[in-house]
């Protein structure tokens, strides 16, 4: 969404809650592409498992050097990144709304779910 603020300075308190509300809804959609391309990577990660031949151990090695798995865990990574940004930006126009003391509706969580826990298993 990239907004800067002088645009936000300008706006309306009306045009700023619609921008708000834009902004989250766009948060929202992008949050639901990461965690479905990270279902689906998790998921393809178990099917290439399960159906390589060997131990345990050339199980896991064969998942762990998947060219097409590395790619599509960076493309998640990217992803997460755009979220974080936009995450940025919608907290940006909520404090912009607070600052002018229009009510913005919910405060924006910030818990582990939120930020992609973080663990490093993306």
């Amino acid at each position: 969404m990239e907004i800067s603020v002088a645009v936000l300075e300008k706006l309306t308190d009306t045009e700023l809650l619609d921008t708000y509300h834009q902004a989250r809804r766009h948060y929202a959609e992008q949050k639901f592409a990461r965690d479905t391309e990270r279902g689906r990577l998790t998921w393809q990660s178990a099917r290439l498992f399960v159906t390589t031949k060997g131990g345990i151990t050339e199980r896991e090695k064969a998942a762990e050097s998947s060219e097409d798995l590395a790619k599509k865990g960076q493309h998640i990574r990217e992803m997460t990144l755009e979220l974080d940004l936009t995450k940025a930006d919608v907290a940006l126009i909520y404090a912009f709304l607070r600052l002018r003391g229009v009510a913005g509706g919910t405060a924006p969580k910030h818990d582990a779910a939120d930020d992609g826990g973080g663990s490093g298993e993306e």
